[in-house]
């Protein structure tokens, strides 16, 4: 007994029904074939994930459900062929009061254009970026199909992270289990999910497949990196990371034991992982939105080179352009870096000097600041012009603006509201400075795409940071050292340790009180930042959820 399945390891697009269903019915015939009586596709495959508060429409579950009809019918000639479909299903009455729904987080079986089975999704994340409580309800059956003489269980992702799901499969008759998943990135989250299935497998006994979703949805980014472990927890299939791939696994029967046999590629390191969803967040978010090309302004600094060379990677030359838009305390190497990283890159390269707007708003405002010394406030100036011009650029050519912030700076408000947060994507929100130092390197000594270049100066990698606002200005001069910093922010922010526990574990109580209260009061910054990618386990956005308004003090 022989089973070929294949894992449709694709890229969606959220509520394009008819996009998404047409790459299925591709998906399909492909892999027929190629010999293949199974295909996967990942999690709410037909609607993309996640579709967020669409799923309350019920015209949008109406769409999802007549797509997977569409599916269904254009499947009926592969013969002996099952296809799994996620999707949206079922959907009930709102009122200004009460929202009555029995709504599912399902995937149907389909075969020879009938409708086998559906199963609704038994288990609903609600934690992190996932809100999957509300809206949907947690299924109660069990989906048990067979495929080229295979008996496979069903389970939709967060099902497979809890035992009870697997057990009940496998008493209901499932010789193979089958996840489709949607489940976004983070770092080590891939090792995370092998070793998660690793447990599943051995505690149930059953070999199990894993499809799963690729492609970048707003500010998170999935990874592919679908797999298939035998039932002794040894990797069998390894598929890409961020990258689509029809992926062909071969299950055989061996001594009665059921085995798989396919391609398992390396795992990728930490920052070529990291690298690769930066890369694809930025190229879908461009290019799923419609957004011709990026614009940036290229300072000289660390922060704004990494984004250039992400952009690069992303989109090519072509559709990059950077701005160098110098002020009275804009060093000449900064001139000089950002001249030479545009030409190694190719991308196209414009000045323009801020000191007449810098000296007009100066001007403007002599009378309200007379006898006041400069402060913040003239440094602020110089950044919202900066932002405008900016903008300005974007709605005359359309390319939207990449913001070059990073997590630290977004953690302790070390930026300027409407001036270097004004844009569009914030490609590095969710990187702290130490990894953007450490990208860059890793970047300059590895050249995934081919580019030839080793993008980054290297003077932009180890002058001190700066946002040359004021004479003399580093950094430092505002903030902890970034070690320091950064060790703070992972511990409070990301792994909610409290100040007294950072304390304890050697660090100075006042750098560790005045980080927490940076990270306290600039709440209402971060809420007015452009959406960005999300690369850690806990990013700002969906996964920190502090209110503005808060006088609670721990």
């Amino acid at each position: 007994m022989t089973l070929r399945i294949c894992i449709a390891q694709l890229n969606f697009v959220v509520g394009d029904l008819a996009g998404n269903a047409q790459k299925i019915i591709d998906a399909a015939h492909t892999a027929h074939a190629n010999g293949a009586q199974l295909l996967l596709t990942p999690e709410l495959s037909i609607c993309g994930y996640a579709a967020e508060d669409l799923f309350l429409r019920p015209a949008f579950i109406a769409a999802c459900d007549d797509a997977v009809k569409t599916v269904a019918s254009a499947l009926a000639g592969l013969k002996d062929m099952v296809v799994v479909v996620g999707h949206p299903t079922g959907g009930g009455s709102r009122t200004r009061s009460v929202a009555v729904q029995q709504r599912f987080n399902a995937a149907s079986v389909l075969r020879e254009g009938e409708v086998l089975a559906t199963y609704a999704k038994r288990e609903l994340p609600n934690y992190q970026v996932f809100d999957e409580r509300r809206y949907f309800t947690p299924g109660e059956g069990v989906c048990v199909f067979e495929a080229g003489g295979v008996k496979v269980g069903l389970l939709i992702c967060e099902d497979a992270w809890f035992e009870a799901p697997a057990w009940l499969a496998k008493e209901a008759g499932a010789e193979l289990l089958a996840v489709v998943n949607a489940s976004p990135f983070h770092v080590g989250k891939g090792d995370e999910r092998e070793q998660t299935m690793r447990e599943r497998v051995l505690d149930c006994g059953l070999p199990l497949i894993y499809a799963h979703l690729v492609g970048g949805q707003d500010e998170v980014v999935f990874e592919g990196r679908s797999f298939a472990l035998n039932a002794d927890g040894s990797v069998a299939c390894r598929a890409p990371s961020f990258e689509e791939k029809l992926v062909e696994v071969q299950v055989e029967s061996i001594g009665g034991v059921l085995e798989f046999a396919a391609e398992v590629l390396p795992e990728p390191t930490p920052e070529a992982d990291l690298w690769a969803a930066l890369v694809l967040g930025v190229r879908d978010y461009i290019g799923k939105n419609g957004f011709p090309g990026a614009i940036l302004g290229l300072s000289g600094g660390i922060d704004s080179a990494l984004v250039l060379a992400i952009a690069v990677d992303a989109l090519g030359k072509d559709r990059v352009r950077t701005v160098m838009m110098p002020s009275p305390y804009t060093a000449d190497i900064s001139w000089i870096d950002a001249r030479e990283m545009a030409q190694r890159l190719g991308v196209r390269y414009d000045e323009i000097s801020i000191v007449p707007e810098f000296e007009a708003f100066k001007t403007s405002l002599a009378s309200e600041f007379k006898g006041l010394a400069e402060d913040t406030t003239e440094e602020n100036i110089q950044a919202r012009i900066r932002g405008t011009l900016l903008m300005a650029l974007s709605n005359k050519f359309g390319s939207i603006v990449l913001t070059t912030g990073n997590k630290s700076e977004m953690a302790t408000g070390y930026c300027t509201l409407y001036g270097d947060m004004a844009g569009g994507f914030a490609a590095i929100k969710d990187l702290a400075k130490t990894t953007v130092f450490k990208l860059a390197h890793w970047r300059n000594a590895h050249d995934p795409y081919d580019t030839g270049a080793n993008p980054i100066p290297e003077r932009i990698i180890t002058r001190p940071p700066s946002a040359e606002l004021r004479p003399d200005q580093t950094d430092q001069d505002s903030l902890p050292p970034y070690e320091v910093l950064d060790a703070i922010l992972e511990r409070f922010m990301e792994n909610d340790q409290s100040a007294e526990d950072i304390i304890a574990a050697g660090f100075d109580r006042a750098v560790v009180e005045r980080v927490t209260r940076l990270i306290r009061i600039n709440e209402y910054k971060r809420r007015q930042a452009p959406v960005g990618i999300r690369v850690t386990h806990r990013s700002f956005g969906k996964d920190w959820r502090y209110p503005i308004t808060n006088k609670f003090r721990a």
